[in-house]
């Protein structure tokens, strides 16, 4: 059944992208076509950015409580850079359309070409691209699962909250911390946040999960890309044993230089993409950390609150690893 889903994510029009490309149309990130659905997602991204301002009111007003503080912050910071991916994604989508239109056009010129070794360089990156793909898509669900259950898990492992909650001198846990214009502590107006809070939990992570997950299959396929070009330049000449005409030779040298012309453009495209992003969320990922850090060894923390802190802490080391192992991994390649 699973494998059934996965296989129908395919697309033979980009061999390479096809569950990329679903995952950021499904998010709303990717936006091909005008229409009622455009519009419908435009709405849920404006809505996601008024509600990233509520936290920063909610912050404001509680920064006197360091530990609500703290934990407003760790979230605020991740709503922060969701908004920023999807806005920048959004705003250039025609670069992001270049990009994605000569990823294609490579991998389809190549499969042309009957390149046993071509095909093995590419059949190898892109089985490695979606293992990666479906394993994050994996972490970020269970890091959503965590924090949207993590109220209720907090309500049922503490008998004292409980007793707390019945006498009325305290609230039910929230989800996410954020301000509203009504009382978010009992009654309706709880459980509109519940729903609110779910909402942007689930959309957030949707823009997350594809937004990095392109960024990462896109890495793979540049560095993919150059080791391609590496093979076909051993080739120039022959192995040795092989007659190769001067008109063969010049044109195996023109063919590898409009290569690696194309591959240099369309990751310096690329890299102007993402790089804006990527400092902001260096920034914001690395004092994110720090926030999960002080929470999980503050006196005071139970131990369900640890294990989820612990586990939204490693979701966000792995993010930053992502980015940095396969960035790198291109530049090697290129230099």
């Amino acid at each position: 059944m699973l494998f059934k889903i996965l296989k129908n994510l395919e697309d033979p029009i980009h061999p390479l992208l096809g569950p990329t490309l679903w995952g950021l149309q499904a998010s709303g990130l990717w936006q091909p076509n005008k229409g009622f659905p455009r519009i419908i997602y435009d709405i849920h991204h404006l809505f996601v950015a008024v509600f990233v301002l509520t936290q920063y009111i909610e912050l404001w007003l509680i920064r006197s409580n360091l530990d609500m503080a703290l934990r407003n912050l760790s979230f605020t910071m991740l709503s922060t850079i969701c908004v920023v991916k999807a806005g920048t994604f959004i705003s250039w989508q025609k670069y992001w359309k270049k990009v994605f239109e000569n990823v294609t056009l490579i991998e389809k010129k190549q499969q042309r070409k009957h390149d046993d070794e071509t095909k093995k360089i590419i059949a190898k990156y892109t089985e490695y691209s979606r293992i990666v793909t479906y394993l994050y898509w994996c972490l970020v669900i269970a890091t959503i699962f965590s924090v949207v259950l993590a109220p209720l898990v907090i309500y049922l492992s503490s008998h004292k909250l409980r007793e707390e909650i019945r006498n009325g001198t305290a609230a039910y846990p929230d989800i996410i911390s954020s301000w509203a214009p009504f009382d978010k502590t009992r009654g309706f107006g709880y459980w509109v946040l519940v729903g609110v809070h779910t909402f942007i939990c689930f959309f957030g992570s949707g823009i997350v999960a594809n937004y990095d997950t392109n960024a990462v299959v896109l890495m793979t396929f540049f560095a993919g890309q150059f080791e391609v070009l590496k093979n076909t330049c051993e080739k120039l000449f022959g192995n040795g044993q092989e007659f190769i005409s001067y008109d063969d030779a010049i044109r195996r040298i023109h063919d590898c230089h409009e290569q690696h012309v194309q591959l240099i453009k369309y990751s310096k495209i690329l890299n102007s993409l993402l790089s804006p992003v990527l400092f902001l969320y260096i920034i914001i990922c690395s004092l994110m950390i720090c926030c999960s850090a002080v929470q999980l060894t503050k006196e005071g923390t139970i131990g369900m609150q640890q294990v989820w802190i612990a586990e939204y802490l490693i979701a966000l080391i792995s993010q930053l690893f992502l980015y940095c192992w396969h960035s790198t991994n291109v530049l090697s390649m290129v230099y």
